[in-house]
């Protein structure tokens, strides 16, 4: 709820009321519509008879009505809703109006839109649209709006707007661009051709790296300090995870596994190495040893060891390759990290998540990256980096979960999600176990596209995602 002071012209133009934002309940909606006949219908003839549509009956819609504060009357609304069967994260703002009393005096109008922006992200909506008068364009615009061209609806003048909202940039800015200025000081050790670089030679930026000389994957995570803190078995259950699903991405089967445990107390290091010794029983993976300390802030790194002698590179896509998501969409978000951590593996049975693991490696694509914590579209955007391109995902053909925004399944860690990049009709990946469906494709243009069922296209990522270059 967003109050706000402003002067109510309903007698002296110089009394101060308050009013509140709020989403509408029963008389409340009913108030809103009539202020939106009086100003569609009757005054502005718009519409003959009625504006009610189909977005009236979605029980998805959102209406936000401000409310004065002294005698609750509904002094403006307005309405959002999906502008798909299936919500894909494509919303559209509709509706918009003010009490006539105040109009144009208030800037309540102003308060609205920007209340439905905030309502929208945080619905994890990663398109949000609005059809406006052209005399109430220059406001959307002022209020960071982008045009996107002229419309005649119900015989007026309209304009497309578009609110900007940058999710993914952002989560794929603070996860990942930081890597081109960090890691430069070991391309600059070892030269233009190192005999060990990072990854080796047709390997940039994968998930694991090949042991020169062997057929040995090696893969080494981090889990976030204040995850161990939270909670230690989770954590300890993610160090496996994230490792074994390294692995898998590269068509290895692991072998083994090393860990680093700290805590602040003998209960944090306890419950952690818990978590992690029931994930290796569920993989099947021996922890081989590692290293322990207690009395310090806490910490897990985990090691793996796997094998394959035809490991799969990220960047082994070409273009117009067929991008592909084969994910688990069992599961629930994890206690405490909902829009951020999808749990699809702490249910599974050891012989359902080691066969996930081996997807990779059967169907022997070009090109695969497990989903990491830049989410299906900054994984797809490294993949297509690594290969030399760029890749459009069509964010409807994209298989989520019922119950978890698209928003927040695109910048998720989901538990067990695979990208591979293949040519038209040659991919092999899915099991019984997976939801497998070809999203996208990669493209000659670098960066991510998100492409919706109008034919709009838009910009998730403007271009390279880690500046590591291409294999």
């Amino acid at each position: 709820m967003t109050l706000f002071d402003v002067p109510v012209l309903t007698g002296s133009p110089r009394r101060v009321a308050r009013w509140a934002i709020r989403r509408a309940e029963g008389a409340q909606l009913e108030a809103y519509r009539r202020l939106r006949r009086a100003a569609f219908v009757d005054d502005q003839h718009l519409f003959a008879g009625s504006d009610a549509d189909d977005v009236d009956d979605d029980p998805r819609a959102v209406v936000l009505v401000a409310t004065a504060t002294e005698g609750g009357a509904v002094l403006g609304g307005v309405r959002l809703a999906p502008l798909a069967a299936r919500d894909i994260g494509w919303w559209g703002g509709s509706r918009l109006v003010v009490d006539e009393r105040i109009r144009g005096a208030a800037g309540l109008g102003a308060e609205l839109v920007d209340e439905a922006c905030r309502v929208a992200e945080a619905s994890g909506v990663l398109r949000f649209d609005a059809t406006v008068q052209d005399r109430y364009a220059g406001m959307f615009g002022r209020l960071g709006w982008t045009d996107h061209g002229p419309l005649i609806l119900a015989g007026a003048p309209h304009r497309r707007m578009r609110w900007p909202i940058d999710r993914i940039r952002t989560l794929a800015e603070r996860t990942k661009a930081p890597l081109e200025d960090l890691l430069d000081p070991f391309g600059a050790a070892w030269g233009a051709a190192p005999p060990a670089s990072l990854g080796g030679a047709g390997f940039v930026g994968d998930d694991g790296a090949p042991v020169p000389g062997t057929d040995l994957i090696a893969a080494c995570d981090a889990i976030l300090p204040a995850m161990v803190q939270r909670d230690p078995e989770w954590a300890g259950w993610c160090g496996v995870l994230v490792n074994v699903n390294d692995l898998a991405a590269m068509g290895a089967d692991p072998v083994g596994l090393l860990d680093a445990v700290a805590g602040p107390d003998l209960e944090v290091v306890r419950r952690t190495i818990r978590g992690l010794r029931s994930a290796a029983e569920a993989w099947g993976v021996p922890i081989l040893g590692g290293h322990t300390q207690v009395g310090v802030p806490a910490a897990l790194t985990v090691t793996a060891l796997g094998r394959t002698a035809a490991p799969v590179p990220g960047g082994g896509g070409r273009r117009d390759d067929v991008l592909s998501l084969t994910v688990d969409t069992t599961g629930r978000w994890r206690p405490g990290a909902h829009g951020t951590q999808w749990d699809s593996t702490s249910s599974r049975t050891g012989a359902e998540l080691r066969a996930m693991t081996r997807l990779v490696r059967d169907a022997a694509p070009r090109a695969a990256k497990d989903v990491s914590m830049a989410g299906v579209v900054g994984t797809a955007g490294m993949l297509a980096e690594a290969s030399g391109c760029g890749a459009e995902i069509d964010v409807a053909a994209v298989p989520a979960p019922p119950d978890a925004s698209m928003g927040d399944w695109l910048t998720c860690f989901p538990g067990f999600g695979m990208l591979t990049a293949d040519a038209r009709g040659d991919s092999r990946m899915g099991s019984p176990l997976t939801e497998t469906a070809p999203v996208g494709r990669l493209t000659a243009a670098a960066g991510v596209r998100l492409t919706w069922p109008d034919g709009e296209c838009t910009t998730a990522l403007p271009g390279p995602v880690t500046g590591l270059g291409h294999a």
